[in-house]
């Protein structure tokens, strides 16, 4: 890899602030824990992401995609190469009439105020979900019934050979947590979403009703990357932990949450390696007990 010449490069469509070297992934995660990326680039527009894109790929830079790092654990070396970062930069969102067309770094909290605010229904149960559209759409983000598949009609992307291509709901492989974005390296740039007329009032009850049942039942006021485990079939991932005597469970500042123990909280400086040590003792003894087999639903990524 030629990070030192793609950076030269960079620097001729990116602004300093867009481009960032040796940069904390603390700063960039929900959890607040990561080693340094060697480069972090932030684009603002689907030309700077292509061109990006084409730069690294052309200089043999290993590439991260990330929108918000609400789903993601970086180990504690960090990350070699390069991560595009698609968030705050990339979020304009147009409604018309029944339907958003949204760039992918919008926040899915301020995309379901949209819809409110337009007299759509449809995301209400997104209102909490802290991830932006992009990963939404990448882990077919869900809670409280509704699904992200739900309403999408198709999604803009870069492909693997830099070309943007249009792909409908049915060529994206949407299922429980899982698309084909994460097994390839396609990058969700824009997304179409098909929703309903509503009323104001009552999808204004409703999401209240949603984000009072986060704040009841989920460790909210510490770091942690939501539930740290996919539901097994049948199962809650978080009643199979309690009920194996894992709540509370802590090494080092990495902890099963006393308050609901399908998530594992960061109480001041967990490292990446703390947490990992912790899902795999969870997965050990819930296997011992149960005989069900539970599945990261947490991302981890860098250098081990």
């Amino acid at each position: 890899m030629n990070l030192e010449k793609a950076y030269n490069e960079l620097k001729k469509i990116l602004s300093r602030d867009q481009l960032l070297l040796n940069e904390s992934m603390k700063r960039h995660t929900s959890f607040r824990i990561g080693g340094p990326a060697d480069l972090m680039i932030i684009p603002s527009d689907i030309e700077q992401i292509k061109k990006s894109y084409e730069i690294l790929k052309n200089k043999g830079v290993p590439i991260l995609i990330m929108g918000n790092g609400s789903n993601l654990l970086v180990r504690d070396k960090g990350i070699r190469g390069a991560v595009i970062k698609i968030s705050n930069r990339f979020n304009k969102a147009e409604v018309q009439d029944q339907s958003i067309h949204a760039q992918s770094g919008i926040l899915l909290s301020a995309l379901s105020k949209l819809a409110l605010s337009s007299g759509l229904t449809g995301l209400e149960f997104a209102c909490g979900i802290p991830g932006t559209l992009g990963g939404a759409v990448t882990m077919n983000a869900g809670a409280y019934g509704g699904e992200i598949k739900d309403v999408l009609k198709w999604v803009s992307v870069l492909d693997e050979n830099g070309n943007v291509v249009i792909m409908n709901k049915d060529q994206i492989g949407l299922g429980y947590r899982t698309s084909i974005f994460q097994t390839t390296k396609k990058i969700v740039l824009e997304v179409y979403l098909e929703l309903e007329k509503g009323d104001y009032e009552t999808s204004r009850a409703l999401m209240h009703n949603l984000t009072k049942q986060r704040q009841e039942k989920q460790p909210l006021s510490y770091p942690s990357a939501g539930s740290a485990f996919k539901r097994p079939v049948g199962y809650y991932a978080g009643k199979l932990i309690q009920d194996a005597g894992l709540k509370g469970l802590r090494i080092g500042d990495a902890q099963v949450s006393e308050k609901h123990s399908g998530f594992i909280i960061n109480l001041g400086n967990a490292t990446a390696s703390q947490v990992i040590e912790l899902i795999e003792l969870i997965k050990a003894r819930v296997k011992e007990e149960f005989g069900i087999e539970l599945h990261p639903e947490v991302k981890i990524v860098g250098e081990e």
